[in-house]
């Protein structure tokens, strides 16, 4: 079983509105991300939210996926990623880790970071876009540990630099897996229009 696990509960103070509601087209980056998810071969979705919960909660429908609230939010991004990996299901063999400022992710990005883990065994699969590592990234049980006690400050990349000979890279013909979209210039240069979110008020 992989399951597949979407933070999302940053302040977004460089964006300066919250990112899970920024437009993708006719959806939300939130929306967006679990709509790739759900066509991929991940087997279930836990999302985590914090700041502005109720109104992300609100404005998009989270039905059918796990919603974990992280009310330590505020001590960075490891924090989530510790919520989260608290409420994956016990027979979950790996995470897909997704990043909810990472909207431009791909089904068959996915998929194929989920055959090379099968295919290989290796407990870190990362793709590689022209050389340039991406998202989203797999991490395999036996690492869990290890990223629920990396340093705040480094997070996942702690465990992929610290675990060199357990990475798999698989080259992708995909450039959004180094879209990372934290500011307005980031969404103009990406999109062409300046950040707009789409929410309803709880």
């Amino acid at each position: 079983m992989i399951h597949a696990l979407v933070l999302a509960a940053g302040e977004s103070k460089r964006m300066g509105m919250p990112k899970p509601l920024l437009r993708f087209g006719d959806a939300t980056f939130l929306e967006q991300i679990i709509a790739v998810l759900r066509r991929s071969g991940v087997d279930g979705i836990t999302v985590v939210l914090g700041a502005r919960a109720d109104l992300i909660w609100a404005s998009i429908d989270l039905s059918g996926t796990n919603v974990v609230i992280n009310e330590d939010y505020r001590k960075g991004q490891l924090s989530s990623l510790i919520a989260g990996l608290k409420n994956v299901p016990a027979g979950a063999h790996a995470i897909i880790l997704c990043l909810v400022d990472n909207p431009s992710i791909s089904a068959g990005v996915v998929n194929g970071l989920v055959d090379g883990f099968r295919k290989t065994g290796k407990p870190i699969v990362l793709p590689v876009f022209d050389g340039r590592r991406g998202h989203p990234a797999l991490f395999a049980r036996s690492l869990f540990d290890e990223l629920a006690n990396a340093p705040m400050e480094k997070g996942a990349r702690h465990v992929v630099s610290s675990n060199r000979d357990k990475v798999l890279e698989v080259d992708v013909h995909d450039r959004g897996i180094l879209t990372s979209i934290d500011t307005p210039q980031d969404y103009r240069s990406c999109f062409g229009a300046e950040p707009q979110v789409i929410s309803k008020k709880p």
